[in-house]
């Protein structure tokens, strides 16, 4: 069955975003058309990907081993749906496969498990990672990181000197395709090829960047070749609770699977099990087949659309958010703010002097009915480095988390974009921020009290209107 079936371009693609157009609660009772500035966390779903997925549910059934009809349907898009996306990011069929997994998280520990580490073993990473790309390596061996120049983006020389001093005991590096915090895109080509002039393999942690820029995971021959890619379909416009990891074949054929169970296994006797071949051995328990389907949609928009159209535009929003907000006193932005700079997604974290990060997303929230989001985005490390904090600062953190004092935390502002965003947003955003200023935080604090269930800014009077959308 076609995964699509309408022509669709960046001029109406807009229209196509799931939710487009709901108005949300502002501080003085209107209901104002939400604005998502916040896809660097998640992104909305497409009508095509929703559509798909409903004109697929009459024929849901399991998938593989089952001989009625709906199975072998289901069954043959599940293994068309697989092709495709091995296909969106150019993986090699001899040399690759795809797993699908929860989310990037799931892929990466799946990878940690699976590698097999020796206690001396070490891990090349950097500093400027989300923690799901750094958590899991702490548990399998030694890890060390590439630091981070002045201005946040990664220090390419730093990344070659460890490599160069430790690459007999470095057993994988493993970079980010682009920050969640800063937008810097990483070189990955060439750090690709510099981990693989010491035979080491490299994975990807593609989660910030596959909405954004093309992905070449390329063939086996490629020293430019990516060995891992993991991403996650909530952040490529399919939030139906599906990821994707690829990765070489040969990694998955040996040994037991992490996850054990039905679907993982040929033969099971009350002395022995025969594992299956992957990927199915990695794939525990009945898939998500309705996942897997809207994962494969979105990436045929993304195609259709076109990977460079989609980055032109989203420079452009960038360019244009960026010479709005240097224009506002007190706040700073932390990456590159040059035009046209193409080092950098649509991503866009800052601070404003004089208001506490959580105050800001919460005035662009209930004056704006903007969705931002503050603190650390997951990266808590490169947000301490880049706040240049040492080690007393961050001691007196812990203690401070360890009193329940979370909003003294330090962090902040970020707004992101996607390819359905436009220039009145960015406006609005501005003008709002603008209006934070008019006022010392003080004034604010009184209109917006901390509410410590929900750990966030948000006026009294505002917080019953959380309770109207339910499950009943």
């Amino acid at each position: 069955m076609p995964l699509l079936k309408r022509r669709l371009s960046l001029d109406t693609i807009r229209q196509q975003v799931i939710g487009i157009n709901q108005k949300v609660p502002v501080y003085d009772g209107r209901y104002v058309q939400y604005v998502n500035l916040d896809n660097a966390a998640t992104t909305p779903t497409l009508r095509p990907v929703l559509d798909k997925v409903l004109e697929f549910l009459p024929w849901y059934s399991g998938v593989h081993r089952g001989s009625g009809f709906k199975s072998l349907i289901s069954t043959a898009i599940f293994d068309e749906a697989r092709m495709r996306i091995a296909r969106f990011f150019n993986a090699d069929p001899d040399y690759h496969i795809a797993i699908f997994c929860k989310n990037t998280t799931e892929a990466i520990n799946l990878v940690a498990a699976r590698l097999r580490f020796q206690p001396e073993d070490m891990v090349l990473t950097t500093i400027m990672e989300h923690h799901s790309n750094d958590l899991p390596w702490r548990r399998v061996a030694r890890v060390i990181r590439a630091d981070v120049r002045s201005d946040g983006s990664l220090d390419e020389a730093d990344f070659e000197k460890k490599l160069s001093l430790y690459h007999r005991r470095i057993r994988l590096v493993t970079v980010s395709g682009a920050s969640n915090v800063t937008g810097w895109i990483n070189n990955i080509d060439k750090l690709a090829a510099l981990a693989h002039g010491y035979d080491i393999p490299i994975l990807v942690d593609g989660a910030q960047l596959a909405a954004h820029r093309r992905i070449n995971v390329s063939t086996a021959d490629d020293p430019c070749r990516i060995d891992f890619l993991a991403v996650s379909g909530h952040k490529l416009y399919a939030p139906f609770g599906t990821g994707v990891l690829i990765g070489p074949r040969e990694v998955f054929e040996r040994g037991s699977p992490e996850i054990v169970g039905g679907g993982t296994v040929d033969l099971v006797t009350p002395w022995g099990v025969e594992w299956t071949e992957p990927p199915a051995r990695e794939e525990a328990g009945s898939p998500n087949l309705i996942g897997v389907i809207a994962l494969a949609t979105a990436l045929d928009v993304l195609a259709e659309l076109g990977m460079d159209n989609i980055a032109a535009h989203e420079q452009s929003l960038t360019d244009y958010a960026a010479a709005k907000l240097v224009e506002i006193p007190g706040l700073k932005i932390y990456g590159s703010t040059k035009r046209r700079d193409r080092r950098r997604l649509g991503v866009m974290s800052f601070s404003l002097e004089g208001y506490e990060h959580g105050l800001v997303a919460a005035h662009l929230a209930f004056f704006g009915g903007i969705g931002v989001r503050s603190g650390c985005f997951c990266a808590q490390p490169y947000i301490q480095r880049l706040l240049g904090l040492d080690g007393k600062e961050i001691a007196r953190l812990r203690h401070s988390l360890a009193a329940g004092r979370i909003k003294q935390l330090p962090g902040l502002v970020r707004i992101s974009f996607g390819l359905y965003n436009n220039h009145r947003e960015i406006d609005r955003l501005a003008e709002t921020l603008k209006l934070l200023c008019s006022r010392p935080s003080e004034y604010w604090l009184q209109h917006l009290p901390w509410n410590p269930e929900l750990k966030c800014y948000i006026p009294a009077h505002l917080v019953s209107h959380l309770h109207r959308i339910s499950l009943s």
